[in-house]
Order: structure tokens, then C-alpha cells, then sequence
């Protein structure tokens, strides 16, 4: 699920859900060439992971194709279609015509009128008859008036020779049967909308409002791709964002008000409109990602946390038990206040879980040098002696050894404690660690450093 969908059903959600209407679920899988049930998984996925939610059931489009045909022969009844008998050959030599004289559209409508009797063996497709003159004219919530030329509309095939709908024709059916009033979509479907257009007028039903949003693009202002990094739901939710940042960063991906920046989901149902949305493409900026989904992890529910870090254990095959939970549990409050986000949390925290033997990464092994596991050594032997294991004695503890042994230099002390503690070269606070820790496993872990070799 591509974060521009992401985007575009957020903004239908907010807006179906403030005015008391309904969110419908469609999959428009007519080319059946190109369905794929992984895909409509992942949308599924995706919706549910950013706590977005539909009315009824979903629809599949190619489920209804008995219907899209009915349609199709009703206007050729009604002489507002026609069933067109060209070749693939004539059509080739249509589109060559029309390049060579800069022509938008190829199809010369040579059988929009004709009396000619139809060649055997060949399936006819059906063909709408599209106006011939004059401007074609939406009116988007979004983009404003907008016009284009007849000229630039051909009489496009709405059923193929094998009996099946044409999306152009099958959207139209299907958003007038689930009586849809408007339609917000990404803004490369708005030259579908003046030939959607023609459809609605030609069987003379109501024409649903648009609301056609600009496209999101990379930091650097081309198309958003994978050369960005992410763009997909899924992968987002796998680098640790939580679903309410991510609906707080689309919300103001292309939609303001005022100078707000951290809008909450409750808020945004209470203020969200069409008329907020901008007319520009929006730029994905991962730094206000980062900035937001900082804001949500400090709000964030201890035990979610937990749990959700839990999880990302169990895809590192990391087994985290009840004494590795309260664990996570008692110094939670600082690790989500350090935090970006949960892959970051659950790296800060991952030496809270694990048990000996663990390993050590390339900073911390050069901090466990023979000067680094000297004075590790020393602060064992004092740590072996302390009757209260808190906190502040700690502290005071590694004062002390810093200003004897080094100059009163602390970091020179806990920089190679905390390697040889947490196997990493950077920790939450080394002391309160300790304490959670307590004296019989950091003195363990600290054996465990000692008798390494790097």
C-alpha cells in the first residue's frame, strides 16, 4: 500500500467520518491480469495498522461485471454507445495517422454512425459516444475549474470484444449503485474524470463531487520512489513509526490549518475539510516524520510500548521473559523519551532482555581495551562491596573511581562500564540501568566482558 493511498484514505476516512457518511471499500480489479490478492492484503493491512475503517463489506469491482454489461448495452439501446468492429491492424494504422499529423487522440469514430453491415468473425467492442465539440468542464474541490477540449476525448472503449467492463466504465456503475456523493482520489485520475463524465451525463445520473489530490514527491522534488527510502504502509510500520504519527504526518502532507503541526486524530475529525487541502505537490520530509512520531512515543501507553518492542524481539528471534518485560516496564519513561521511534527504543533496550552470552558491538569492543578493562575491573571490585545497589550510590561509586583513576574524567569510566554492561557503545542512563539490572547480573555481565577477548 503505497503512502499516497495511505494519504488518500486517510483524507476520505476524515472527511466521511466528520459529516456522518460512509467510507466504502472497493477493489477494482477488473484487469484480472493484474489482480493480485497480496496487493489487497497489504491495502487491507495497511488500513487496518492506520486505524482506518470502512462501512459494509468490500466490494470487488470484477464481481459486478454482469452489471457493468447491462449498463453498456443499455446505452447502445439508448444510441448513446455503439459497437465498434476495427481490427487490431486498423487501429495500428489509426494511432500511426495520428502521430504523423500531432494528434492527442486516434480513434477516427468510423463506426459511430455507421449502416455498414459488420464483418463476421470479428467480436465488436462498445464504444460511448463522447462529445465532438465545445469545453468539458470539473469543477474539483481541489484543483478549481478545470478544462479540457472535446477534441481531446475519443469515444473510449467502455466494453472489451470479450464481454468485460473497462474500468472507465465499471467506476462510474459502481460509484452511482453505492450511491457515492463524492470521490477523492489522487490527481492522475482527473483526466479519467471528464471521461467518467460523459458516462454519468449519457445515462443521466448525478455526477459526485472531486476532490483530485496533488501527488507526493521525494525530498529532493521528483516523484516519490523507492530511491527515497520508504513508500510503502508496511515498511513504515517495520522502521517503528506508530500509526497515529503516521496519520498526524499525512494529515499535513498537503492538508493545513493554520500553523498547526501536531494534530491528533480526534482534533483533525473536529477541523478536517476539502478546502484545507493545497493545490501543490507536497514534499515528503523525514525529519518532520521523525520529529512527529517523537512527539506520539512520549505520549505512548507504557504497555503498548512494551508490547509492541516485544514483538520486534520475537522477528529478531530474541525470547523476552517476564523478568526482561518489567524490565522495559520500570525504565520505559526514559527509553520513549530517547526515542525516534520503536526500532530505535527496542536497540536502546535490547541488553535489558538479553541474558549471557551476549555480544558486543565494534564501539564497544574497542572501548573493553586493556586500559578499558582495567578500570571495569576496579569498579567490580567496588561494585562487589555495596550493600545498596540504587542509583545515587552508583553514581557516587563511578565519581569516585573517575576522580582517583582518571583525572575526575567520568566518561572515561562509564564508557567502558556501560561496553562492557549493555555490549553497546551507547545505553539509557548507565546508573538507573545498574539498578534495574541488579548487583548479582551486572557483576555477572561484568566477568562475562572481562574474560572476552577482541
Amino acid at each position: 500500500m503505497h503512502i499516497g493511498t495511505a494519504r488518500t484514505g486517510l483524507f476520505n476516512w476524515l472527511f466521511a467520518r466528520r459529516h456522518g457518511g460512509k467510507m466504502l471499500f472497493r477493489i477494482e480489479d477488473t484487469d484480472r491480469a493484474r489482480h493480485s490478492e497480496e496487493a489487497v492484503a497489504a491495502i487491507v493491512n495497511g488500513l487496518h495498522w492506520l486505524g482506518l475503517d470502512w462501512d459494509g463489506d468490500i466490494i470487488s469491482q470484477y464481481g459486478r461485471s454482469d452489471r457493468h454489461a447491462e449498463i453498456a448495452h443499455e446505452l447502445v439501446q439508448a444510441g448513446k454507445a455503439y459497437y465498434c468492429y476495427c481490427t487490431p491492424e486498423e487501429l495500428e494504422q489509426m494511432r500511426e495517422d495520428a502521430k504523423k499529423e500531432g494528434r492527442i487522440t486516434f480513434y477516427d469514430r468510423r463506426w459511430r454512425e455507421s449502416t455498414l453491415t459488420p464483418p463476421e468473425g470479428v467480436k465488436p467492442v462498445v464504444r460511448i459516444k463522447a462529445p465532438m465539440s465545445g469545453d468539458r468542464v470539473v469543477f474539483d474541490k481541489v484543483q478549481g475549474e478545470v478544462r479540457v477540449q472535446s477534441e481531446q476525448l475519443d469515444d473510449f472503449i467502455i466494453l472489451r470484444a470479450d464481454g468485460t467492463p473497462t474500468y472507465m466504465l465499471a467506476v462510474v456503475v459502481d460509484d452511482h449503485d453505492m450511491g457515492v456523493t463524492h470521490v477523492i482520489r489522487g490527481d492522475d485520475h482527473l483526466n479519467n474524470t471528464f471521461r467518467q463524465n460523459v458516462i454519468y451525463e449519457a445515462m443521466g445520473w448525478d455526477i459526485p463531487a472531486y476532490a483530485h489530490l496533488p501527488l507526493i514527491l521525494g525530498p529532493d522534488g521528483a516523484k516519490l520512489s523507492k530511491r527515497h527510502g520508504a513508500t510503502s504502509v508496511e515498511e513504515y510500520r517495520d522502521m517503528g513509526y506508530l500509526p497515529e504519527a503516521m496519520r498526524n504526518y499525512l494529515l499535513r502532507l498537503g492538508w493545513s490549518h493554520g500553523d498547526d503541526e501536531i494534530i491528533d486524530t480526534e482534533q483533525a475529525l473536529q477541523w478536517f475539510d476539502l478546502e484545507g487541502i493545497g493545490q501543490s505537490a507536497s514534499r515528503f520530509d523525514f525529519d518532520k516524520l521523525n520529529h512527529v512520531n517523537a512527539h506520539y512515543m512520549k505520549l505512548a501507553d507504557n504497555q503498548r510500548l512494551t508490547d509492541l518492542v516485544c514483538d520486534l524481539y520475537k522477528i529478531r528471534n530474541i525470547e523476552v521473559d517476564e523478568l526482561g518485560r518489567s524490565r522495559l516496564m520500570s525504565r520505559m519513561d526514559e527509553l520513549k523519551s530517547r526515542a525516534k521511534n520503536l526500532v530505535q527504543l527496542a536497540d536502546d533496550a535490547e541488553f535489558f532482555v538479553k541474558s549471557i552470552p551476549y555480544d558486543f558491538d565494534e564501539k564497544a569492543q574497542a572501548q573493553l581495551n586493556e586500559d578499558g578493562k582495567y578500570i571495569v575491573k576496579v569498579i567490580r571490585d567496588n561494585l562487589s562491596e555495596l550493600s545498596s545497589f540504587t542509583a545515587p550510590e552508583l553514581e557516587v561509586l563511578c565519581k569516585s573511581v573517575a576522580d582517583y583513576h582518571r583525572e575526575g574524567k567520568l566518561g572515561k569510566v562509564m564508557m567502558p562500564l556501560r561496553a562492557a554492561i549493555t555490549g553497546r557503545s551507547s545505553s539509557p542512563s548507565l546508573v538507573h540501568a545498574m539498578e534495574v539490572l541488579g548487583q548479582s547480573e551486572v557483576l555477572a555481565r561484568i566477568d562475562f566482558a572481562l574474560s572476552k577477548t577482541f
